[in-house]
Formats: C-alpha cells, sequence, structure tokens
C-alpha cells in the first residue's frame, strides 16, 4: 500500500502542541466519507500525518519578554501588546542572522526532525504533502528551498541533510497547501524574489513520474495577511498553480480581517484539501 506523508505547520503566535489535531481529525473523516460516497478503495490508513510544531522554539522566550516589558510600569492596550508579542514576536525571532544555529536555524531543524519522523511512518521516498498557515508558509518556502539550493553557505542544512531520508531532503515534495500566507510581504526582504520553492520538487518526477501534485495558495479578500501569489512576478506565476480566492470563516469572521484565523477550521479548505489528496493518491 503506497502512503502518503501530510505535514501540517501552523502559524505565527502562541500555539498548543496539539494545534492540528482538529484539522487531521476533520480530514481523517472526510477521507473516509469521500471515499466511500465514490467506491474508491482506500481506507485511510494511506494517509499519515504529523504536525510541525516549531512555536517551541519562541514559547518561553515570549512569555519572559512578556514579564518583563510590564515591569517598566503601566501599559495600555495589554491585550494588543501581548498579542504583537506572541504574533509579530514570531515573525521577528525567526528572521536569519549572521551567528550560528539561531532562531532560523531551529525552527528549521524541527521541521527536518519532523519530517523524518514522518519518513519513518510512511516510506523513505514517500510523497509528501504539506499544508501550512500563515507564518507557516513562509517557513515552508524558506526550509525547501535551503534544500533544493543547498549549497556552501548553507552548512546547516547540509549536515542535516548527510544521509537523510530523500522525503526529509525534499525530494518527494508533491503539494503545497498554503493558507493566509503572507509570503508576498516576505518579497520585500529581497532586491530580486524570484526564485520560489518548485513543487513538485526537480526530483519528484524520478521517484513518481505521473503523479499529480502541485501549489495552491488560497485566500480570503478580508484577511490582511493573506496574499496571492502568482502576481508577485513570472517565476511566481510559473510555480503556483492557481490562486484560490474564497471566503473564510463563520458569520462573525468571514467578512473582516479575523478571517485570518479560521482557514484550518472552514468546511471549504477541508473539502478542497481531501480532493488534492485523493488526487495524488490516484495519481500514483
Amino acid at each position: 500500500m503506497q502512503k502518503i506523508g501530510i505535514a501540517v505547520i501552523h502559524g505565527a503566535g502562541i500555539q498548543k502542541e496539539d494545534f492540528a489535531e482538529i484539522l487531521i481529525c476533520r480530514l481523517k473523516e472526510k477521507i473516509e466519507q469521500v471515499a466511500k460516497s465514490k467506491g474508491l478503495e482506500i481506507t485511510g490508513e494511506e494517509f499519515v500525518f504529523i504536525p510541525i510544531y516549531w512555536g517551541e522554539v519562541f514559547h518561553d522566550k515570549e512569555l519572559k519578554l512578556w514579564e518583563a516589558v510590564q515591569k517598566g510600569g503601566p501599559l495600555d492596550f495589554l491585550s494588543l501588546r501581548k498579542f504583537m508579542i506572541e504574533f509579530l514576536g514570531d515573525a521577528i525571532a525567526y528572521q536569519p542572522t549572521d551567528t550560528h544555529y539561531q532562531n532560523y536555524e531551529r525552527v528549521h531543524e524541527t521541521y527536518f526532525k519532523a519530517l523524518e519522523r514522518l519518513s519513518e511512518q510512511v516510506g523513505h521516498d514517500s510523497p509528501l504533502m504539506v499544508i501550512g498557515h500563515s507564518l507557516g508558509t513562509v517557513i515552508t518556502s524558506n526550509y525547501f528551498y535551503d534544500v533544493q539550493k543547498v549549497n556552501d553557505t548553507l552548512p546547516y542544512i547540509k549536515d542535516w541533510l548527510h544521509g537523510a531520508s530523500p522525503l526529509s531532503k525534499g525530494e518527494t515534495l508533491a503539494s503545497f497547501v498554503s493558507l493566509g500566507s503572507p509570503l508576498a510581504l516576505w518579497s520585500l526582504r529581497f532586491y530580486n524574489f524570484d526564485k520560489p520553492i518548485q513543487v513538485p520538487s526537480k526530483d519528484f518526477k524520478n521517484h513518481y513520474p505521473n503523479a499529480k501534485g502541485g501549489w495552491w495558495n488560497i485566500y480570503d479578500r478580508d484577511d490582511v495577511l493573506g496574499y496571492p501569489l502568482k502576481t508577485l512576478n513570472h517565476a511566481y506565476d510559473q510555480a503556483v498553480n492557481e490562486d484560490i480566492e474564497m471566503n473564510i470563516g463563520n458569520l462573525l469572521t468571514n467578512w473582516n480581517p479575523l478571517s485570518h484565523f479560521q482557514y484550518v477550521k472552514d468546511e471549504q479548505i477541508i473539502q478542497f484539501i481531501v480532493q488534492k489528496l485523493i488526487s495524488l493518491h490516484s495519481s500514483l
């Protein structure tokens, strides 16, 4: 039985270790429903999920920072300030530095180790789909960019990849679903932001010549942190299969920026991901 590994990576803000539990349960239920309704020979065991919990890298430091800044005297808008430390703090802390093994590398090491565990469960050369939300989409892009463009300036990734599985190396990256991605904002960090990751990876066809994967970017027009990607430049237009605008959330959130936090709960998203998973499995 050919298995597919699915990595789920969260966005910015304080997250619990079980952040992906509800999403994974709903995806499994929907896969079973769809397979049964279409008479597909799918048991559900073909799809193995793993969460990538990178928030632990920053969690304790952000709590200590929050305690420290309150010692200077009374502050207004405490709830908003706490949100900024937890949310914006992740994005600032994640930026790469010239010093070896700082937060950027620590987050990517968490990513790598999760993929290694996943490869043990599904097979070292099994197809990989990544479901990323918010800052998790940027981390995914950076991780696979470093893997796919490995060179002498990235010794940290070279050490990890020595003897690693094809899945962990990104060779079997088949699909990427980016949800509420602020990757467009990250383009401002680079003079030429024209080297997106390849999805499927350039080596994927060597493992699965007939498989159908791709990169789908989903955003809500009311989400001020989620943006289309194909319009950034020609390279991203070619790299991303489709920008898909959806109205995300419920009556309280689907018309305002709070929609940013509703992607992983939205039934449309669940159905879309299941459709792509079954399509990938059928093409293997």
